[in-house]
């Protein structure tokens, strides 16, 4: 199997497996977002997140983390919940959130592929990546064509929006790169507008972390500061609204991954169910889920800071 017949397998077989869209990259040093990078730690914006400044080198540069690389696979997996509504003054969760751990329903798939690509042509040298190492997913995603990033800084796909996860290949594959597609964004500020807790800057693709919702209530182990009381719009793990509100999600389509659904029907939970949560309750609805990360205390301490 040549290289290009082995590109087409892969790219056929990971949408087999339930991928919306796979693009390829050569592994380089990703320059301009190291600067960017450098400077977005230098003034603070990543708060709390000490990790972020940590194997500085292997999150710019795949051959670092991977010896070797000579090649980054990215790929989109849909999450997209337009049946998953709240109600009154219910605490929201993140709609990525309601379903089983995304890491180990993507893992399990590239397994499948990576273990079939050597089946193909022999021993790999190569490592998967789910959102759990240094790697830049949005930048390589982008340089593979899959969509820009847009002014929330989040990866939109022009025919499918941006609800998607985002997950790697990076080896010593040798596969001819896909060409990187241009910003559509436009003069578009709706993103922007619509943080209530201006977390992106005015003029976009630049997010400052300390300020994000989902900082905030999902990475920050501290108390939420008062400033923030009114301004999350009951959020209480995680945060929507900037995609809630970007036009290209006008062509985005539900999932069809079953591991995804919501694990209970929040829906029909009063505010006084979430008050009263107990830690059982707790285990109970989100077991499996990325909620189980901020654990009971954490998901309380947000319910609480939600009381008018």
């Amino acid at each position: 199997m040549n290289a290009t017949e082995l590109k087409g397998f892969i790219k056929k077989r990971a949408k087999e497996l339930g991928f919306e869209g796979v693009g390829v990259a050569k592994a380089e040093r990703l320059d301009d977002a190291a600067l960017l990078l450098q400077s977005w730690l230098d003034e603070g914006q990543h708060g709390t997140m000490s990790y972020m400044e940590n194997h500085f080198e292997k999150r710019v540069d795949p051959r670092v983390l991977v010896p070797g690389a000579k090649t980054v696979i990215s790929f989109l997996h849909n999450y997209h919940q337009p049946d998953l509504k709240w109600v009154d003054d219910q605490p929201k969760i993140a709609s990525y959130a309601v379903g089983r751990d995304y890491h180990k329903v993507l893992k399990k798939k590239l397994k499948i592929l990576f273990q079939e690509i050597e089946e193909k042509v022999g021993t790999v040298n190569g490592r998967i990546f789910t959102d759990s190492a240094p790697v830049m997913e949005r930048q390589w995603a982008e340089k593979s064509g899959l969509g820009w990033r847009g002014k929330h800084t989040l990866l939109i796909h022009p025919q499918k929006g941006s609800w998607f996860f985002l997950a790697e290949i990076i080896s010593d594959l040798e596969l001819e790169p896909d060409s990187p597609i241009r910003d559509h964004c436009g003069t578009c500020t709706r993103c922007i507008d619509a943080c209530p807790t201006d977390a992106i800057s005015p003029q976009g693709y630049l997010m400052d972390g300390s300020k994000c919702i989902s900082y905030l209530t999902i990475e920050s182990k501290e108390s939420i500061p008062k400033e923030y009381k009114g301004k999350i719009e009951n959020w209480a793990f995680g945060c929507d609204i900037c995609q809630d509100v970007c036009p290209w999600n006008r062509f985005a389509k539900a999932h069809q991954e079953p591991d995804f659904q919501p694990r209970a029907d929040y829906a029909s939970l009063s505010r006084k169910d979430w008050d009263e949560m107990t830690e059982e309750q707790f285990d109970k609805w989100f077991f499996g889920t990325p909620v189980k990360r901020a654990k009971y205390k954490g998901l309380k301490r947000n319910i609480d800071f939600l009381r008018k």
